[in-house]
């Protein structure tokens, strides 16, 4: 069956009244649930798996792929009103969106969400359409050398989420380096700086970390500062309409990351998460104007947005072509293949077409869904931010305990979130930036994993990262965006030199 005709079946699967019916349930579903903080998308796939019993494979799996990114949709609206992340891949939105609706600008922001995860997930589709057999194979292709090499990159451009000192943004990632190696060493079963303690010999998970440092920050912030009103919350939803330079300092973004997120998600292991950072530290990095990044920037918002949901669709790229999945999210999503009887891999397409093409062409249908659903919904989503701050504060701590709770179901993860939540204070307290920290706790246990498994390939010869071409251009494209800031400031410096030379 060639790409068209395979096309036609997954549209015809799609726009069936059971497939339509599925895919609204799917999207609403995991919408609802990716606004709540620290309940995502794997546990909405695992609730739903039970009841699938009896459905026909097909629409089942349009449905549990409908969830999957409806709450990476709709995972970004606490992380904007709230600060609060719905899912880890949401964490990056929160670093504008939330400033935004401080400045009365919430159904903005929200719009602006939408919009971008309408593109990236519409650019994603017709992406995975067209390239997904030869993408996979690409994929494969990055070994461990590969995977170094771009989480090294990643971490080159940890300077870019500070706004002011880099040595704090440094010290940042270096605790979150030190939090990465928590647990038990995977190739050696050593325990690691924990203490002798066994809730934590499989390390912190990332929700517990993001809602401390975000959402239990701001709490902290708001009940310690309640008398400071240059501090509380503006309430104002403002104007969901967005000018013409609105829509022109988006598109560029959106254009540029649907591309990226789609090509990070479909590598095995990253996911939107690492996505929507590395976006969002390179849309920085190559804005004119970053310095309004962190403060409520329309590009700091559209590009995660835009990234996260391209990743999501880029992410079905090893699951459906070559049965590897390619995020947490997509191996619970592998599990329920196998439950329904359907073997993923490279027979998927010309064995089952309708379930390969089906998924994919629903994906599009979702996505429409999702902007019908949610940009109507906007002005009753804002007024969240109407709710009285002791209501409010005590409905972030209460979601935020449940989300956690949620994961492992493991009271030890309370305790870990509230110190979290500590440190993110005190390290507002003291000016020192979260992302950085974020950043390097997502890449640390990645990267390390990666650069041993590629000394174990090499019998210890660091000559793999060279040999290796795709990890070589990655590991040039690090070194450059590393020097290229010190060139700039060195430059900088001798012509301001030059000018107080001139001018004595």
């Amino acid at each position: 069956m060639d790409a068209l005709q395979g096309i036609m079946t997954g549209i015809q699967v799609a726009l069936s009244v059971e497939g339509i019916l599925f895919v609204l349930m799917g999207v609403f579903v995991g919408t609802f649930i990716g606004m709540l903080p620290g309940l995502g998308p794997i546990s909405a796939i695992a609730i739903m798996i039970p009841i699938t019993y009896g459905m026909a494979p097909t629409i089942a799996l349009v449905m549990m792929a409908g969830v999957y990114y409806g709450a990476v949709f709709g995972g970004s609206t606490s992380s904007i009103l709230l600060n609060a992340p719905g899912i880890s891949g949401t964490v990056a939105s929160s670093f504008d969106g939330y400033p935004m609706a401080q400045q009365g600008k919430a159904g903005k922001a929200l719009a602006v969400a939408a919009i971008s995860s309408f593109a990236g997930g519409t650019v994603s589709v017709v992406l995975l359409m067209l390239f997904a057999p030869v993408l996979a194979s690409v994929a494969v292709s990055f070994g461990p050398p590969a995977y170094f090499a771009l989480m090294l990159m990643g971490l080159t451009l940890i300077s870019s989420l500070s706004e002011c000192s880099t040595i704090k943004a440094l010290i940042s990632a270096t605790i979150g380096f030190m939090v990465a190696t928590i647990g038990l060493d995977g190739q050696t079963g050593t325990q690691r700086f924990t203490f002798g303690n066994p809730n934590l010999f499989e390390g912190i998970d990332f929700l517990v970390i993001a809602l401390g440092l975000f959402a239990l920050t701001e709490v902290c912030t708001l009940i310690l500062n309640r008398k400071d009103q240059s501090l509380s919350q503006n309430k104002s939803i403002g104007s969901l309409k967005l000018s013409k330079s609105d829509v022109k300092e988006m598109s560029g973004p959106m254009s540029r990351h649907s591309f990226l997120g789609f090509i990070l998600g479909i590598l095995p292991g990253a996911g939107a998460t690492i996505a929507s950072f590395i976006s969002y530290v390179t849309e920085k990095r190559i804005s004119k104007k970053s310095h309004q990044f962190g403060k409520g920037s329309i590009k700091g918002l559209a590009a995660p947005e835009a990234s996260n949901n391209a990743a999501t669709s880029g992410a079905f790229v090893p699951l459906l072509s070559l049965g590897i999945p390619g995020s947490g999210t997509t191996a619970v999503m592998l599990g329920a293949f196998m439950v329904l009887g359907v073997q993923p891999g490279p027979l998927l397409m010309s064995d089952q077409p309708e379930i390969f093409w089906g998924i994919i062409a629903s994906m599009y249908i979702g996505n429409i869904f999702l902007l019908i659903i949610n940009l109507p919904l906007i002005p009753y989503i804002a007024r969240i931010l109407r709710i009285p701050r002791p209501l409010l504060i005590s409905l972030v701590i209460m979601f935020s305990l449940i989300g956690v709770y949620s994961i492992s179901f493991n009271p030890f993860d309370l305790y870990l979130l509230l110190i979290c939540g500590v440190l993110g204070f005190v390290m507002r307290l003291f000016s020192f930036p979260a992302p950085p920290l974020i950043l390097a706790f997502i890449l640390g246990g990645m990267m390390e994993q990666s650069f041993r498994q590629s000394l174990t390939i090499s019998n210890g010869n660091l000559m793999i990262f060279i040999e290796n071409p795709i990890s070589l251009a990655l590991l040039i494209v690090a070194l450059l965006s590393f020097l290229v800031p010190i060139i700039k400031y060195f430059i900088s410096r001798k012509s301001e030199d030059s000018n107080e030379t001139t001018s004595l």
